[in-house]
């Protein structure tokens, strides 16, 4: 087993903005007549849309996955559409140039018992991005709000076929929207820093593709409007002058 030292953190934290409508989609019990048929999650305190932090981190990952893991097109009998699949687990855990996902974003036990590998524990947190309080005081005083903070979009979806229109509202929060955000990276190892420039990466590419739901008809353009990194050192091991912390902090920072 391999001895694990938590020698540091570091974490990115801020504000992100929604530049167009989002929907997260939720769960909704007995929706009442008038509401929307596609529902957003909300805070069960305060009745507050967030953004889970599951959302953000498998974004981020799939982002990362298409560019260094994609997938190959195979032809299937008898349709004339390819079907995408994905590489295997094991071919993308043998591959040095991949493993950083399992690294930053993790992996199941039983996947790397089957693999033969040693779990280490995720080096990415990402926390759920609760909406600011300006925000929430904004649309309460909005008047052009159709649910309890946010607005239920109609959209009509036509049969291809029979040409028939089907109807259906979508619940979305309105573009301008702000949400605190925070992301922890943990150092064990010094070679974890080399993991770094592929969260900076992550974050570019949430910013250049959508969050959430119906992200090809416009929704979930968001971006890190403001962004801090602060580095905590543990064990006498000092991270703040390290040469790659320096650029990470100075690669995010200058994005905002």
């Amino acid at each position: 087993m391999t001895e694990l030292k938590h020698i540091g953190r570091i974490k990115i934290s801020g504000t992100l903005k929604a530049l167009t409508g989002l929907h997260v989609g939720g769960t909704s019990v007995g929706l009442e007549i008038g509401g929307a048929d596609n529902t957003i999650v909300r805070n069960g305190l305060d009745g507050r849309p967030y953004i889970p932090g599951s959302s953000l981190k498998g974004k981020m990952r799939c982002l990362l996955a298409r560019v260094y893991t994609p997938g190959q097109l195979e032809e299937q009998r008898g349709s004339h559409f390819p079907r995408l699949f994905k590489l295997t687990r094991k071919e993308e855990y043998e591959d040095p140039s991949k493993t950083f996902l399992f690294h930053i974003f993790g992996v199941t036990p039983e996947e790397i018992r089957k693999l033969g590998g040693e779990s280490l524990p995720t080096r990415l947190i990402v926390r759920d991005a609760m909406m600011t309080d300006e925000t929430a005081e904004a649309l309460e005083r909005s008047l052009y709000t159709d649910m309890p903070m946010t607005q239920v979009k109609t959209e009509v979806v036509i049969d291809r076929i029979t040409s028939q229109a089907n109807p259906r509202q979508m619940e979305r929060v309105p573009a301008g929207a702000e949400f605190t955000y925070e992301l922890v990276f943990n150092v064990f190892f010094e070679s974890d820093l080399t993991f770094l420039p592929y969260v900076a990466e992550a974050m570019e590419l949430l910013e250049n593709d959508y969050l959430g739901g119906q992200g090809s008809r416009g929704y979930g353009q968001v971006r890190f409007e403001t962004r801090h990194v602060d580095v905590v050192s543990f064990n006498g091991t000092e991270l703040a002058s390290n040469d790659q912390v320096v650029n990470f902090k100075e690669t995010v920072e200058r994005g905002a």
